[in-house]
């Protein structure tokens, strides 16, 4: 399907906008896919009050109904799964199977919250009064924005928006400036959806598209109770104070540095498939991706040797090809972000292999490159520093103690992995004085974690979580009430206030 009959498939042939202001680049070629009209400061405060006014309709339709709309979302991407998995890698970079992966993930989401629907559970409380009962109700939390990141432009939208939905709150949404073509489909999708349920107001999903003036508006609405924001850990350090002045809630899911310790008792053959999904997929550009090799000191001569002919096999090229395993870099910015952490790396006495810019005569505009290993003698100061490229250190380590000091010896506490076959070695990286971060494998790699559990870190990683499990909660307002059913009015701890104290 050529770009154009994509673009109409997904209610983009128009393409969009009156006065287009951005313009957005593939990264596989550099060609313009489409001219874009950033929103103004105006227009978003404007986006703000039509979500309010839906939350006033949206909180009194019940949450089982909530889920139905979600349902009808849910077919329309079955429908597009393939066209807007297309656009992803065209509009992303990464290779067609996880543009797919990615809009599967939204099915998965849109699918768990039909059946959350039915169980925004509170809790009956056991009181200590005679003749009263307590409880806990859920009840919606208000407009909520979501800022969500270029490296999975749907997906992590989806999260937020599919529990924000079924939750009872609209969602207004920044795409990143480097994937808005993926968001404007996916809202004309979900408008579709919307055509079919009769109870929703038109403005539960607005889309807002712009830079600085337009996230402030955001941030420091008082009308959104709720901000999740994906990126950079110095992308958090600048929002979070605003909205914290406000004392307005926050989802933060920023850096990772995500390690695997590789032990002798291991199966490497695993741990091989795990390390080159996990560190070259989607070209090194996940919070998730593999960045440290925490291996046995009796593997590093065998194994190491056998990783580079891997990564020398690795094809490198158009991400539409079923072939290719590693598309582009986003843009010439991470390009040279990778160069500058390569170059850091040797001046702090790694040893470099691979990271150079291949296919340069054949897309002269995109930024292609080799996934590159590092040897480092130990973890210095770069290894510590997140870089949003297929960089992976290699460290060598004696003692496990050791390996898990230096595991967590990272500010970052998103993802992790152990491949081992020692039960001991599994269940101490897993309790309280193992892993520190928000995510924590045994035989399998840091990357690709399912919708059912929670997702996020900790320490620099934000704090947030998204998905799976109870992480609706944050969605909503809890309230704690008590119901007195007796003719007395007997207090709490036991007080008597008034008559013969």
């Amino acid at each position: 399907m050529d770009k154009e009959s994509l673009l109409k498939v997904l209610g983009l042939g128009h393409l969009v906008g009156k006065n287009p202001s951005l313009d957005v680049h593939s990264p596989i070629d550099g060609a313009l896919l489409a001219k874009v009209t950033l929103t103004t400061s105006q227009e978003t405060q404007e986006a703000i009050h039509r979500a309010l006014e839906a939350f006033e309709i949206w909180r009194a339709v019940p949450a089982p109904k909530r889920g139905m709309l979600m349902r009808l979302f849910a077919d329309e991407l079955r429908h597009h799964k393939e066209a807007l998995g297309t656009l992803v890698t065209l509009e992303n970079g990464k290779i067609l199977q996880e543009g797919l992966g990615e809009v599967q993930e939204m099915i998965d989401i849109a699918d768990f919250v039909v059946g959350l629907s039915r169980q925004l559970y509170g809790l009956t409380i056991a009181s200590e009064r005679p003749a009263h009962k307590m409880l806990e109700t859920w009840h919606p939390l208000g407009p909520i924005g979501v800022i969500s990141p270029f490296n999975f432009p749907v997906a992590v939208w989806c999260w937020n928006f599919a529990l924000a939905i079924v939750c009872g709150d609209p969602v207004i949404w920044k795409p990143s400036e480097k994937t808005p073509l993926t968001a404007l489909a996916v809202v004309t999708l979900f408008k579709r959806a919307l055509s079919k349920f009769s109870e929703a107001p038109p403005s539960l999903l607005e889309i807002v598209i712009g830079g600085k003036d337009c996230t402030l508006k955001l941030l420091e609405s008082p009308h959104l109770p709720l901000i999740s924001a994906t990126g950079s850990t110095n992308m958090g350090r600048t929002i979070a104070p605003i909205v914290a002045q406000r004392f307005g809630r926050l989802i933060l899911e920023l850096g990772g540095n995500n390690g695997m310790i590789l032990t002798p008792s291991a199966d490497l053959s695993l741990a091989l498939k795990a390390i080159l999904f996990s560190a070259i997929g989607t070209a090194g550009q996940r919070c998730t991706s593999l960045r440290r090799l925490i291996i046995h000191e009796s593997l590093l001569d065998t194994f190491l040797p056998k990783l580079q002919k891997h990564y020398q096999s690795i094809k490198i090229g158009d991400p539409l090809k079923d072939t290719t395993l590693v598309g582009p870099l986003i843009d010439e910015h991470a390009f040279e972000k990778m160069q500058q952490a390569l170059q850091a790396a040797q001046q702090q006495g790694g040893t470099v292999f691979g990271g150079e810019r291949v296919l340069e005569e054949e897309y002269p505009r995109a930024y292609y490159v080799k996934p590159a290993i590092v040897r480092m003698p130990t973890q210095t100061d770069i290894v510590k520093t997140e870089t949003f490229a297929p960089i992976l250190y290699v460290i060598s380590y004696k003692n496990f103690a050791d390996a898990l000091e230096m595991h967590n010896d990272v500010p970052q506490g998103l993802s992790s992995c152990i491949f081992t076959n020692d039960l001991r070695e599994a269940e101490l990286f897993l309790s309280s004085q193992g892993s520190d971060c928000g995510i924590a494998n045994v035989n399998i790699g840091p990357s690709g974690a399912e919708i059912g559990g929670a997702f996020g870190g900790d320490k620099e990683s934000g704090g947030g979580r998204e998905a799976g499990s109870d992480c609706w909660k944050t969605y909503m307002r809890r309230a704690t009430n008590t119901i007195n059913f007796s003719s007395s009015l007997p207090l709490a701890q036991g007080i008597k206030f008034g008559e013969n104290n």
